[in-house]
């Protein structure tokens, strides 16, 4: 009986356990691979269980960005808009890096739950808060697009691809006999992948992604910081645009 009662306690769930098993095995397998029934398998219950704390994969994926978002940082208090953005925006994106499955889940949501709102929300609060018109602070969210979440469409990135197959690191010749292609062929790429530093091989993945994602970020923030304090708005932008 004793034995029963503790089995009981140990397969008993709740929506909060589940998503916190749900991010735990997508850190150690991929959402790709993340079902229903691996996750019973690992809960050590019948996939029906799990039925009446989600519904299905989708919602379960909502319920992780929800955990995910949970982790970020919340609004600074008492600092000047810009800084409060940056260190938000810094906070999403360690969290992704803590959870490499992360972007490809956030981006792939068709439904803005409650949490997502709310995040979205505070987060257009901090550049009102900042002084930021409704209709700056509108373009200002378009502009930051998927920073807000930690991520960017970088030059060449494979993330939100296939990964892939590991391949023999080139040796120093073939390496050498690369570069010589790609300045002779792409000079003007070639130009500009040997002007910063890399780690390694300039055609391999040696860019500072850290350093180009916030170096980006600030070039955002001041464009934005120039257009508020100028006064923006958009009958003066469409004139000048236009």
């Amino acid at each position: 009986m004793a034995q029963q009662g503790a089995a009981e306690r140990r397969v008993r769930l709740n929506r909060d356990r589940v998503l916190a098993a749900a991010v735990a095995l997508a850190d150690e397998i991929g959402i790709e691979a993340l079902s229903m029934r691996r996750l019973a398998q690992e809960l050590g219950v019948v996939p029906m269980a799990l039925y009446k704390h989600v519904q299905n994969k989708e919602e379960l994926l909502d319920g992780m960005v929800e955990v995910i978002i949970g982790e970020i940082d919340p609004p600074v208090q008492d600092v000047e808009w810009k800084s409060a953005v940056r260190h938000r925006v810094l906070s999403a994106r360690r969290t992704l890096q803590w959870h490499p499955w992360a972007r490809q889940a956030i981006e792939s949501r068709t439904t803005k739950t409650p949490i997502v709102l709310q995040y979205m929300d505070s987060f257009t609060g901090m550049l009102l808060a900042g002084g930021f018109s409704a209709d700056l602070a509108h373009h200002a969210m378009h502009a930051i697009g998927g920073r807000m979440w930690g991520f960017t469409q970088e030059l060449f990135d494979e993330s939100a691809g296939s990964k892939p197959e590991a391949s023999a690191e080139p040796s120093p010749a073939e390496q050498a006999a690369m570069l010589q292609y790609i300045g002779e062929r792409y000079p003007n790429l070639f130009a500009i992948a040997t002007s910063a530093n890399h780690d390694g091989s300039v055609v391999a993945h040696g860019c500072d992604d850290q350093f180009e994602f916030e170096f980006a970020l600030d070039l955002l923030l001041d464009g934005f910081e120039r257009r508020h304090e100028q006064g923006w708005s958009p009958t003066r932008a469409h004139a000048n645009y236009g």
